[in-house]
């Protein structure tokens, strides 16, 4: 089943997710470190704007976002509708690519 909201779990659809990310995140995150973006190890379930030794946007320090899988998908659909004034500059506009990254990420624990 494929919904916008990332409710994708099969391995397949976390296989195609890391695919995504080694292609489109990359760049800015890492799993287990922090780069131009917060590490990504543990998202599920943490408050936006609280990994320590990032240096986060105001708006983002003063979110009460938590990272569950809407709010994944709502954060790579439309970064700036989630929070206001924050920093990322990429979204991501498939449905099915979305669900596959945040399949991949609510994995990372």
């Amino acid at each position: 089943m494929r919904k916008g909201s990332g409710a994708c779990t099969t391995p397949s659809h976390v296989v195609r997710g890391k695919s995504l990310y080694d292609s489109r995140c990359v760049a800015c995150h890492s799993v287990d470190a922090n780069r131009a973006g917060p590490l990504h190890r543990g998202v599920s379930g943490r408050q936006a704007g609280r990994v320590k030794g990032f240096d986060y946007s105001p708006a983002m320090k003063k979110s009460t976002v938590v990272w569950t899988r809407q709010t994944l998908n709502v954060w790579l659909a439309e970064p700036e509708k989630l929070v206001p004034g924050q920093a990322m500059g990429f979204s991501v506009s498939q449905a099915a690519d979305r669900a596959d990254l945040v399949a991949y990420l609510a994995g990372l624990k």
